[in-house]
Parts: C-alpha cells; sequence; structure tokens
C-alpha cells in the first residue's frame, strides 16, 4: 500500500498514519500465533537446556511451571480481544477520513492501471495510466432515469478544478455510450462525441472503498445488527409459512377430493395414505430457509470471540510440546509454531467457508479448530504428567 500511495506524490506523513490505521486488523489476527510460537520456544529452551529438570529437582511441579504462562496467555486473550472489539473499528473511521483528506488534495490516488473501481451505482474500469492520465477507460452507470449506461473512451484527463465542490472531473476524449431502457428492452439509445466530461462524488468513492462490515465493527454493534436482522427474517419466515401452507392445503385438498371421486384409485391410495400425504405438506412449513447476510454476521460474531480464545487453546498445546523437545528448542518450536499455525488457520478458513456455503453451525465453525488444539493439548499433557 505505501509503494501505491507514494507513487501518487502523498506526503510521507500521512502514507505512515494510513499504514498505522491499517495495523491493528494484522495484529489482532498474529497475537494467537504470536503465543503459539512464544511459549514452544520458550518452554522448549528451557527443556533443551535442561533448566525444566532443574526446576523439578527443586520441588517446582510440572503445573507450577504451566501457570505462568497461562495467565500471559490470558493477557494476550484480552488484548486480542480489544483489538478486535475497539481499535479494529476506530481505526477504519480514521483510516476513512484521512483517505478521503488525501483524496481531496490528491485525486489521482484513485487512477489505478489495469483495475476495477465500484462507486456506489458505478462501474470503472481503467486501462493504463501515466500520470494523470488513462489511455482506455469503461464506465458502467445508471442515467438520471435509472437506465444502464456504457460509456467508452479511448483516452481519460483528470481535471482539478472542481475539488472544492467534493467533485473529481474525468475528461473523456473519443466517446461512445450506449443506454438500455429499462422498460422497453428492444430498444437502445446510443451516442458518440469528441470530448465528455463525467463527475465522480468524493463521497461515493469513500463510501464505497472502506464500508464498515461486520470484521470493522465492535462486538455490541454486531450482535444488534444481528438481532436486527434476525427480525426482519422472522418476518419473512412468517409470510412464506403462510403462503406455502395456504397452497399445500389446496394440493392437498384437491387431492383428497379426486382420490374419492375416482374409486378406481382408492386400491392404490387409502385415507391414511391420504391423511400422511395432507401432513406432509402441512409439515413443509417448517422447511429452514437461511439468510446469507445473517449468516454473515453470526460467523463473524463467533469469530471474534473464538480468535482471542485461541490464546489459551495455542498455550496449552505449546507447553507439552515444548517439554518434549531436547535439543535446538527454539528452532524445533519455531517451526512447531508454523506448521500448527498453519493447520489452525486452515481449519478456521474451511470453517467459515463451511458455515456460509453449507449453512453450518457457526458456532461449530468458529470454535471447532479451538476445541481440536485444546484436546489435543490436554492429551499431550496428560501424557507428559504420567511419565
Amino acid at each position: 500500500m505505501a509503494e501505491e500511495v507514494l507513487s501518487k506524490d502523498v506526503p510521507l506523513g500521512q502514507v505512515l498514519l494510513l499504514i498505522f490505521y491499517s495495523l491493528p486488523s494484522i495484529v489482532s489476527f498474529s497475537l494467537p500465533f504470536a503465543a503459539l510460537v512464544g511459549a514452544l520456544m520458550a518452554v522448549g529452551r528451557f527443556s533443551s537446556d535442561n533448566e525444566v529438570l532443574a526446576m523439578q529437582a527443586s520441588g517446582i511441579t510440572t503445573l507450577r511451571l504451566f501457570s505462568p504462562i497461562v495467565l500471559f496467555s490470558l493477557v494476550l486473550t484480552f488484548s486480542t480481544f480489544m483489538f478486535n472489539d475497539y481499535f479494529i473499528p476506530m481505526s477504519t473511521i480514521k483510516f476513512t477520513q484521512l483517505y478521503r483528506e488525501v483524496l481531496f488534495s490528491n485525486p489521482a490516488l484513485e487512477l489505478e492501471p489495469y483495475s476495477i473501481k465500484y462507486y456506489q451505482d458505478s462501474i470503472i474500469v481503467t486501462g493504463n495510466v501515466s500520470g494523470e492520465n488513462i489511455s482506455e477507460i469503461l464506465i458502467i452507470d445508471k442515467d438520471v432515469d435509472k437506465n444502464r449506461r456504457i460509456i467508452l473512451a479511448e483516452e481519460a484527463s483528470l481535471i482539478r478544478s472542481d475539488l472544492e465542490d467534493g467533485v473529481i472531473s474525468l475528461k473523456l476524449d473519443q466517446v461512445v455510450s450506449h443506454t438500455t431502457p429499462r422498460k422497453i428492452k428492444t430498444e437502445y439509445d446510443y451516442f458518440s462525441a469528441r470530448e465528455m466530461v463525467y463527475n465522480i462524488l468524493l463521497k461515493d468513492i469513500t463510501v464505497s472503498m472502506r464500508n464498515p462490515g461486520p470484521r470493522e465493527m465492535s462486538t455490541r454493534d454486531v450482535y444488534a445488527q444481528i438481532q436486527e436482522k434476525r427480525s426482519e427474517f422472522q418476518v419473512k419466515i412468517d409470510n412464506r409459512d403462510r403462503i406455502v401452507f395456504n397452497e399445500s392445503l389446496k394440493v392437498a385438498n384437491a387431492y383428497a377430493f379426486l382420490i374419492e371421486e375416482r374409486s378406481q384409485l382408492n386400491h392404490q391410495m387409502e385415507k391414511p395414505e391420504i391423511t400422511d400425504f395432507i401432513n406432509q405438506l402441512n409439515q413443509s412449513v417448517n422447511k429452514v430457509i437461511h439468510d446469507r447476510s445473517l449468516q454473515i454476521y453470526e460467523l463473524e460474531f463467533q469469530k471474534k470471540l473464538s480468535l482471542p480464545f485461541a490464546c489459551l487453546a495455542f498455550v496449552v498445546l505449546a507447553f507439552p510440546l515444548g517439554l518434549y523437545t531436547k535439543r535446538s528448542g527454539r528452532t524445533v518450536g519455531f517451526g512447531i509454531g508454523v506448521l500448527v499455525s498453519v493447520l489452525y488457520y486452515g481449519m478456521l478458513f474451511a470453517g467459515q467457508t463451511l458455515g456460509f456455503q453449507i449453512f453450518l453451525s457457526p458456532f461449530l465453525s468458529m470454535w471447532l479448530p479451538n476445541f481440536i488444539i485444546f484436546a489435543a493439548g490436554i492429551f499431550f499433557f496428560i501424557v507428559r504428567l504420567r511419565r
């Protein structure tokens, strides 16, 4: 990001601030893995230097040796939760505000070669960019009547004159435009021009660029959104249930009427079977339908809670594994830490994907990696205590 922003002549201080406001989302995800690798390297070094053996000979039990590591993992758990719940939402707001200020002073920041930009109802596809000039540009938007419009120009250049009004203006050369009316699909309008000025509102850029999602919201805000979406979803289910119930009764009554009227079908379907058929149709109102938006928020809510507690699960696993390291404690500990980190991230990513695609329980999707790591740690811990 620094390279891209600095190439547009943005002051170094503002670039450093943009990077600083981007760090909380990275740090919050790094702390659990840091706890794992740090515990493995520290305990592994203790074990390889025979310091664990010396402490046990002095009367220090394994559980007592484990207690300060657990306490420190709880501190990291709290820190990770604070990063997710406070610093990420705050940094997102600060990032958006600063980026907006930078964009007002240097609108060329949005000109990237061979990129696709989404601005509210507009989509802008750019070709090669040289300074403030674009070799080819494609714009897909809607006109004043909400009709879909496609604008193609051979060249475009940035106009700075309207920045005080919060507008980025592009001067387009050799323009061709095609518009399809919504009501009459078989007709279309088009025009061509040597020059055209196209305006983009800066507020549309910043809103589209950094619209806060569930990850950039606090746990309380995400929970409030979940409750609101559940209420809206329940209304949809109630409406659907009434429609399905009424249609089911119509079909069932018509089917039962045919059975009663046509005596030749009586031997094929008895009345108890007709009753079962009607009951099955009525039970269709209980068929579960899902709201993808609600599922995303529930997955993110559980992730905000499960990821901090990964610090504790990692330490429970790291302590017994570190005790098994006899040589090159720090090197082996680092290698094992990287391996476990990759496995955990894979399980977390798989859980989030399955939770979204097949609507697996959000709690199970996000907490199962912690349970697996914690169970493995308890197993190795018990084996170590029995030795």
